[in-house]
């Protein structure tokens, strides 16, 4: 682990891979979900099938967002690690080119000829390899892909994410069923805009925006839906 100036206050950027997969699972669980619950509601206001919907909605997304972030995020590991062999090969067939690539990245970074010459020389006695992959391809271990961390992360807060819309339905009276949704899920995106905001170390109000316009977006198509093919709610 690098040494830090402030341990206790770590930077966002070293939150980027947890915080992206859960701020996306959270989401999509809220809309989707609710966007599903509505659709159907609109179709077909039978308690019964809409709380079997919502279940379902919820049970599938989480186990495809957890599969998907495992897949996807996989795959970029699988990348990092080719890119790592590549660079531990380049060093040992041909360390005078890849000390010289070095000082090239640090001149063009602002160094002197002598102080990027001195730097890259000391970076590559310790550990040629982490210097490469730092300066040269921007890997480190805070930065580097995690599959189970992002599967994990995205499961759990679709399920998080998607349970408010599921207990509204559950619980709101059968002609308040739509509404009750709709109602609870801006809440649980503005929560979730908020609070994502809040971990990433950006503004706000411009992330609940962003979510909450999306989802009543996507809840309103599904309504819309739901009452041409099914009874005018």
């Amino acid at each position: 682990m690098t040494p830090s100036a402030h341990p206790d206050d770590p930077h966002y950027v070293e939150r980027g891979g947890w915080l992206r997969a859960a701020v996306l699972g959270g989401n999509d669980g809220i809309i989707s979900v609710a966007s599903l619950v509505i659709g159907v509601a609109a179709a077909n206001p039978d308690p019964s099938v809409i709380i079997i919907s919502g279940v379902a909605g919820l049970v599938a997304g989480a186990m495809s967002m957890a599969a998907g972030e495992y897949i996807s995020v996989s795959a970029q590991r699988d990348s990092e690690q080719a890119d790592i062999a590549r660079e531990r090969k380049a060093i040992e067939e041909t360390p005078g080119e890849e000390l010289a690539e070095l000082i090239a990245i640090y001149k063009e970074r602002g160094l002197s000829e002598k102080t990027a010459s001195l730097v890259a020389r000391e970076l590559t006695a310790k550990d040629p390899l982490s210097a490469h992959l730092r300066d040269e391809l921007g890997l480190s271990d805070e930065l580097a892909a995690k599959p189970l961390q992002a599967a994990i992360a995205s499961g759990v807060t679709f399920t998080v994410g998607a349970a408010p819309p599921v207990l509204a339905a559950v619980l709101a009276p059968q002609e308040w069923t739509i509404w009750a949704i709709a109602v609870v899920s801006i809440i649980a995106l503005a929560l979730l805009g908020a609070t994502g905001a809040k971990l990433g170390g950006a503004p706000t109000m411009p992330a609940i925006i962003r979510v909450v316009g999306w989802g009543i977006l996507a809840m309103a198509a599904t309504a819309a839906i739901g009452s041409l093919f099914g009874i005018a709610v």
